[in-house]
């Protein structure tokens, strides 16, 4: 590959196999597992802390806030 980003794309639009070829391979694909899949319902929080049990997909700070809501009670 071209070092410099301009030759780069002077090659691409020269040549159309290449640019799809390229395009092919560095698409960035759909997360089904990790940091960037699991997303707060409530405040869309992309992150760690997340309450993924019981599929509730909450965040801890938005579930610290609704927690009694959803019948979860703090025992100490």
């Amino acid at each position: 590959m071209a070092s410099d980003s301009t030759k780069m794309m002077k090659m691409f639009i020269s040549k159309p196999s290449k640019m799809l070829n390229f395009k092919n391979h560095n698409i960035k694909k759909p997360r089904k597992y990790g940091l960037n899949e699991s997303v707060c319902r409530r405040c869309g929080y992309r992150g760690r802390g997340m309450i993924m049990q019981y599929d509730l997909h909450y965040c801890r700070r938005c579930f610290r806030e609704i927690a009694s809501e959803l019948g979860f009670k703090k025992y100490s």
